[in-house]
């Protein structure tokens, strides 16, 4: 079982000839309104690559109409939405850029994501059979509460470490990684994050460092280049990724994600998975939003049959 704990947001997004910079304003003749958010993406990638009712969602949403689209939007991807609370706050709200070469710039109003709890998932909703995945879109503390609930209970923890935090301590980090058995992180994650132990070389050197600090398991995307896992025991494994036409990559590392969380609660080992999880990422690619270019598993299992 997938127990997704993280934010819930409603994307606005604008494509422009070019991400503007402080300062500048940029015209866009028209914007969207899709789903988003890390945790909900995440949750989404999962539930679309996995067997129906294997993925659950905690997370807090507002006593509005963008909330309760939200909730209906994950009820029919099939992701479970018995641990989603409601509060005060407004559901949160991601303001998306995308340029013609189909990067991205992303400002979050975090909103009722500030407002989740680890009270959100009861006594018995992590067991020894479960994967939690985590972000960085909402409270660390709770985040972390949930994670060593998780242990110890016997399940498994993956964390990815994005948006990488402005503001982190040697200390919370080595919690952290005691707290995760797979560490995922971009580039620039990697060596923001090394940072705090020592000055690393090059964002693989990063990763490797983070994997012999913690003793766990340290994932590093690389963009078209694929993924470098870094193991706790000093070896590495390397997945390629399949060159697409790229439209946007909002949501590809969060497709990555779901989809690396999915595999392992299917069984498959590190490098099948990390495989299928590239494929899916560069799958995601194809299409404007987070979660509409999301592959399902038919889809994986018809370009990657040899995974299984």
């Amino acid at each position: 079982m997938i127990l997704v704990f993280g934010s819930i947001n409603i994307d606005l997004v604008a494509r422009v000839s070019s991400i503007p910079r402080p300062g500048e304003t940029v015209l866009s003749p028209r914007y969207e309104t899709l789903f988003g958010g890390k945790g909900a993406n995440q949750a989404v990638a999962a539930a679309r690559a996995s067997e129906a009712g294997r993925v659950v969602m905690a997370a807090c949403i507002g006593d509005d109409g963008f909330g309760r689209d939200a909730r209906a939007n994950l009820d029919a991807q099939g992701v479970g939405t018995a641990f989603i609370n409601v509060c005060e706050e407004p559901t949160g709200c991601a303001f998306i850029t995308v340029d013609e070469a189909g990067e991205n710039a992303i400002t979050v109003a975090s909103g009722a994501n500030l407002a989740l709890t680890h009270a959100a998932v009861p006594t018995n909703g992590v067991q020894g059979s479960t994967i939690l995945v985590l972000q960085m879109e909402v409270p660390f503390a709770e985040s972390l509460a949930i994670a060593e609930r998780t242990k110890q209970a016997g399940g498994r923890v993956i964390w990815n470490l994005a948006p990488a935090p402005a503001s982190f301590d040697p200390s919370e980090l080595r919690r952290l990684l005691a707290a995760v058995d797979f560490l995922v992180v971009n580039e620039h994650e990697a060596l923001m994050t090394a940072t705090l132990i020592e000055t690393p070389r090059s964002p693989t050197d990063a990763a490797a460092l983070l994997a012999k600090v913690g003793d766990t398991n340290c994932i590093v995307t690389l963009g078209e280049k694929g993924a470098v896992a870094f193991l706790s025991d000093g070896s590495r494994v390397e997945a390629r990724a399949a060159p697409v036409d790229v439209v946007d990559t909002t949501g590809a590392g969060d497709t990555f994600v779901g989809i690396l969380a999915s595999a392992l609660d299917e069984g498959l080992g590190l490098t099948a998975s990390l495989e299928r999880a590239c494929e899916g990422a560069s799958m995601s690619c194809l299409k404007i939003g987070a979660q509409t270019g999301m592959p399902t598993r038919n889809e994986l299992v018809d370009r990657r049959t040899g995974d299984r």
